[in-house]
């Protein structure tokens, strides 16, 4: 296998792009922004500069990733997805002057290593996503997310477990066992531990 990008993407050459990738028709990759190995850019999706993105991820279409945003490895970004940047936004200054890019803050979130972003979902800026976490599909999170947090909702809420293939957590006895894999895992204290 070998990278590829389709002629109708706008990928800038000062971005980084491992090995294996995948960039299709429409999408946007910006100046220094950072795809790992094995990651697919799906149709019309937006990179914002400097964005990091760990290998073996998934952006799909028409997602829009802004700066300063850290991806870990495996990560799944629904189609439509929105990881804002601006907490206050505006396009004037209270004068009605035009803003600029001093005018403002930007504010990444960072999302951990297998979480998924379901579609449509939309993150405030400033958010940490736990590792193995699921985002519901339409879902508004405006508060950090623990690991193997189900959060579903406007504004999300924690609705259950999911273990790393994704599937429901179901409990088992002081337990929470993954429904697909037999995982076991502890809660405590609002945090869900794998059991070794």
């Amino acid at each position: 296998m070998t990278t590829y990008i389709a002629p109708t993407a706008d990928v800038s050459e000062t971005a980084k792009i491992g090995d294996d990738v995948k960039i299709w028709h429409l999408a946007q990759v910006r100046e220094e922004a950072s795809l790992g190995d094995n990651c697919i850019v799906g149709r019309g999706a937006y990179v914002d500069h400097g964005v990091t993105v760990g290998q073996n991820s998934k952006i799909q279409n028409y997602a829009l990733v802004y700066a300063p945003a850290v991806l870990g490895v495996g990560v799944f970004i629904g189609p439509a997805a929105v990881l804002a940047n601006d907490m206050f936004p505006r396009a004037a200054t209270p004068d009605l002057e035009l803003k600029s890019g001093d005018d403002w803050d930007p504010q990444g979130t960072t999302i951990g290593d297998g979480a998924s972003i379901g579609a449509r979902a939309v993150l405030i800026p400033g958010l940490s996503i736990g590792a193995w976490s699921m985002i519901a599909a339409g879902a508004v999170v405006t508060r950090d997310v623990p690991p193997h947090a189900l959060m579903v909702g406007v504004p999300a809420r924690r609705v259950g477990w999911v273990g790393r293939s994704g599937k429901p957590c179901v409990r088992q006895g002081d337990d929470w066992v993954d429904s697909d894999t037999g995982v076991l895992y502890q809660e405590s204290d609002g945090q869900l531990k794998e059991l070794s």
